[in-house]
C-alpha cells in the first residue's frame, strides 16, 4: 500500500479550488472547495511521524485558528509512506523529571481534549502503523478510517515500562470492550487490518481508492461512529472492574513479575479505581505515567529502545542483494529462506532431499499466517521461494547462505564445489554458530567475499543476526551483509571471528554453570527460578532443552578446545543422555520431560533466590565472558554488546544489558564477587583483566 497513491487521488479531487494553504514545521494545512480542512501530518526532518511537544503546539495553533472559521470537517492524515504515526518522541522521556513530565503531559492533554471537543466532524485517515501517541491522537477524533493493507494499531508503551499517557487509558476503555482495551495495553500487542474494525478501533476499513467516499460519509453524517454496547458498559462498572482486575494481575505476574515491572500493575490499578470516572482517570493517568517513566526500570527499557535503534542504524546503506540462494533446508536453513522470501527477497532453496524443502515451504505459509499477511502477500511470498534441488540459483545469486550441518569437513567440501559456480562479486555466508571463520576460509579462493551470518533459532522471532568477519573479509562484503540484515528486518550485530563469536561465547558459561549446579544436587527447578527471578525470560535448564543437549555439548567441547580460559566439562550423565537420544524439547525429553511443548516442572514454592549464590554463579560468568569478548575485540562497542545480548539471549531488558547492569551494580562489586566465587568454586570465575577498562 502506497500512501502516495491515496494523496494523489485526494489532491486530484479536493485541491481544485483551495481556499487556503499554508505550512507549519510539522503540518500542512489545506482547505478545499468542499470546505474540508485537511491537516497533513509530516514531521520535519524525520522518516516517521512521532508525537512531541512541537507537533502538539502546532496542532493547538491550527485548532485555535480553525475554531474562528469553522470548516465543514477536519481531516488528519499522514504524509509519511510508512504509516500514520509511530508513537511518542521517546527522547523526551529521558529529558524531564517527574514534575516536568507531568507539566508536559498536561499540556498535551489539553490539545487532544480540544481536538476531541472540536464542534465539527473530526476524521483520522490511518494507514500503516498507528501506535502509542499516534493512536491517542486518532482516538481524540470522532471518526477513524483505516486503509486496508499493512494497518496496525496498538499501544506498545508497556515495552518501555510505562502505559499510555496522552489519554489512551480512558479513551480506549470507553470506546471498545474495556477488557480487550486493557489486554491491548497490558500486552503491547497491536491489532492488524481486519482486527481493527472488528474491535472498533476504526469505524470503517476501506481500500485506498475508497478513502474519499468514506471521508465524505463521515463528514455528512452518513457514518455511525463506533460506541460501546450494553455488555461493554457493564464490564466497566466498579464491581466488574474489581473482579477483572484481580484476574489481570494474576495473568500479568506470569509474563511480567511485579517485582521487576511496575507499569502493568499501575495500569490495572488506574482502571480498577478510576475506570468509571473519565476526569479522575485522566488526572491519575498523568500522575502515574510521570512516576513510571522516571524510575530505573523505564529508563533502562528506554535505553533498550535506543540500543535497538542504534543496531538498526548500522544497516542503512543499500546492499544490492535481491537474490539469495540457501543451501540446506533443515530447521535453520528452511526458516532463513522463508523469512527472506517474506521480506521481499527472491530465494532459491537447495537440499539433497525434497522433503525438507517441502516442509520449509509449508512452514513459510504458516509463518505468513502468524505474521498477519494477506492471501495476496502470502502468495507472493511463496512465489519468491523457489525449490532448487540442483543449485541452479548459485550462478545468479547475490548472496549464498550455507546452512548445512555444523561440521568443518562438510562445510569446506561444500565450498570447494560451489565457489567456482558463484557469480563474481557474490557473497558466500555461513550460518555456523561456533566454527571459527578463519578455519572455514582456508579452503576458499576468494576469502574476501566470505562472511558469517549467524541467525538464531527460531528465525522468525529472534531479531539479532551476528555478522561475523574474519581477517580477510573485505569491507564491502561486511557492509553489504549489514545492509542485507537490515533489509530483511533483522538487527545486525557486527562481530569478529572468535570461538562462539559473542552470543554463544557469553551464553555458554551461563548454561554450563547450571549443569554443574545440577551435578551438585541443586534442583533444576530451583536453578531455573533463580534465573527467572533475576529477570531472564526462561531458566538455563529450560533453555538447554530448547537449544538441544547435543548442541550445547558440541559448543562446550569447541570452546574447551579453542579457548585458554577454563570451560567446565560436560558431566558424564549429560553425555549419556545425548547418547540415548534424550536431547531436549525436540525429542520430548532432555533435562525435563516435555508435553504439549512445555517442560514438566516440580513446584519449588515462592522462595526468592534473586540475591543468592546461585544467581551470581549463573549471571556473573556471562558478564565475565562479555568483558572478555570486548577486550579481545570480538565487538568494539559496549552498547552494541548490550543490545546483542538483550535481543539474542533475552538478558533481563529492564536491567539495560549485561554491561549496563554491571555498571549499575558497581564494577568493583562484580569483580569482588567473581573473586569470591573463584576461591570457592575454581578458576573459571577469575575476573577477566578487561574489567579495569570498562
Amino acid at each position: 500500500m502506497m500512501n502516495a497513491q491515496i494523496l494523489k487521488k485526494i489532491e486530484k479531487e479536493h485541491y481544485k479550488d483551495i481556499k487556503a494553504s499554508s505550512r507549519k514545521q510539522h503540518w500542512g494545512i489545506n482547505r478545499d472547495a468542499d470546505d474540508f480542512l485537511w491537516l497533513d501530518f509530516d514531521k520535519n526532518d524525520a522518516s516517521a511521524n512521532t508525537i512531541g511537544e512541537g507537533v502538539l503546539e502546532e496542532l493547538d495553533e491550527i485548532l485555535s485558528e480553525a475554531e474562528k472559521d469553522l470548516p465543514k470537517a477536519l481531516v488528519i492524515r499522514s504524509m509519511k509512506k510508512g504509516g500514520f504515526c509511530a508513537g511518542a518522541d521517546i527522547k523526551q522521556f529521558q529529558e524531564l523529571d517527574e514534575n516536568g513530565m507531568r507539566d508536559m503531559l498536561s499540556r498535551g492533554h489539553k490539545v487532544l481534549d480540544r481536538l476531541e471537543k472540536f464542534p465539527r466532524p473530526t476524521i483520522a485517515v490511518i494507514h500503516g502503523h498507528c501506535l502509542g501517541g499516534g493512536l491517542e491522537l486518532a482516538l481524540a477524533c470522532k471518526f477513524r478510517i483505516g486503509i486496508k493493507g499493512n494497518l496496525q494499531m496498538g499501544f506498545p508503551e508497556v515495552q518501555l515500562g510505562v502505559h499510555p499517557g496522552l489519554g489512551g487509558t480512558f479513551r480506549l476503555t470507553n470506546l471498545i470492550d474495556p477488557t480487550q482495551a486493557m489486554t491491548m495495553m497490558l500486552t503491547g500487542k497491536p491489532a492488524f487490518n481486519g482486527q481493527t474494525k472488528k474491535r472498533g478501533l476504526v469505524d470503517e476499513l476501506v481500500e485506498e481508492r475508497h478513502v474519499e467516499k468514506a471521508v465524505q460519509a463521515a463528514a455528512n453524517g452518513d457514518m455511525e461512529p463506533h460506541d460501546q454496547d450494553f455488555k461493554d458498559h457493564a464490564m466497566n462498572t466498579l464491581a466488574a472492574r474489581k473482579v477483572i482486575a484481580h484476574q489481570m494481575r494474576k495473568k500479568a505476574e506470569e509474563k511480567a513479575p511485579s517485582k521487576h515491572y511496575s507499569a502493568p500493575y499501575a495500569l490495572i490499578d488506574l482502571w480498577e479505581e478510576y475506570g468509571g470516572d473519565r476526569d479522575e482517570m485522566q488526572q491519575n493517568e498523568i500522575k502515574s505515567f510521570a512516576k513510571l517513566v522516571t524510575d530505573e526500570t523505564a529508563q533502562n527499557l528506554i535505553r533498550v529502545f535506543f540500543l535497538r535503534q542504534s543496531l538498526k542504524d548500522l544497516a542503512k546503506k543499500k546492499s544490492g542483494i535481491s537474490h539469495v540462494h540457501v543451501i540446506g533446508a533443515g530447521a535453520m536453513g528452511g526458516d532463513i529462506a522463508g523469512w527472506c522470501a517474506m521480506q521481499g527477497m527472491k530465494v532459491t532453496l537447495s537440499d539433497q532431499k525434497t522433503e525438507p524443502v517441502g516442509k520449509a515451504i509449508k512452514n513459510t505459509q504458516e509463518l505468513c499466517k502468524n505474521k498477519h499477511k494477506s492471501s495476496i502477500e502470502t502468495r507472493d511470498t511463496l512465489d519468491r521461494l523457489i525449490p532448487d534441488l540442483n543449485d541452479y540459483g548459485l550462478k545468479n545469486a547475490d548472496l549464498v547462505i550455507e546452512a548445512v550441518p555444523e561440521n568443518l569437513d562438510i562445510k569446506t567440501d561444500l565450498y570447494k564445489r560451489i565457489e567456482p559456480l558463484m557469480k563474481k562479486g557474490a557473497i558466500l555466508a555461513t550460518n555456523t554458530s561456533s566454527i571459527p571463520l578463519d578455519d572455514l576460509a582456508k579452503s576458499l579462493k576468494r576469502p574476501a567475499s566470505f562472511i558469517g551470518l549467524h541467525f538464531f533459532n527460531p528465525v522468525s522471532k529472534m531479531m539479532i543476526v551476528e555478522i561475523v568477519s574474519h581477517d580477510k573479509t573485505a569491507q564491502k562484503a561486511r557492509e553489504d551483509a549489514l545492509s542485507f540484515v537490515g533489509k530483511i528486518s533483522k538487527l545486525p550485530a557486527p562481530v569478529s571471528s572468535y570461538p562462539g563469536f559473542l552470543v554463544n561465547r557469553a551464553l555458554t558459561p551461563y548454561l554450563l554453570e547450571a549443569i554443574l549446579l545440577m551435578d551438585e544436587g541443586v534442583k533444576k527447578e530451583k536453578i531455573d527460578k533463580a534465573a527467572e527471578d533475576f529477570g531472564m525470560p526462561m531458566g538455563p535448564i529450560t533453555l538447554i532443552d530448547q537449544v538441544g543437549l547435543d548442541i550445547c555439548q558440541d559448543v562446550s567441547q569447541m570452546l574447551q578446545d579453542k579457548l585458554d580460559k577454563p570451560i567446565p566439562k560436560i558431566p558424564d550423565w549429560l553425555a549419556k543422555k545425548v547418547e540415548e537420544g534424550k536431547l531436549g524439547k525436540k525429542t520430548g525429553e532432555g533435562l525435563y520431560k516435555w508435553e504439549d511443548g512445555k517442560p514438566k516442572k516440580d513446584d519449588v514454592g515462592g522462595e526468592d533466590l534473586e540475591h543468592s549464590d546461585i544467581t551470581d554463579r549463573l549471571i556473573l560468568p556471562m558478564l565475565n565472558a562479555c568483558v572478555e569478548c570486548y577486550r579481545e575485540g570480538v565487538i568494539d562497542d559496549l552498547d552494541q554488546l548490550d543490545g546483542a545480548m538483550i535481543f539474542a539471549t533475552g538478558f533481563a531488558p529492564f536491567r539495560g544489558g549485561p554491561i549496563h547492569y554491571a555498571r549499575q551494580r558497581g564494577i568493583n562489586d562484580v569483580i569482588s564477587s567473581l573473586e569470591k566465587l573463584s576461591k570457592k568454586h575454581g578458576k573459571r570465575f577469575e575476573p577477566d583483566m578487561g574489567w579495569q577498562d570498562i
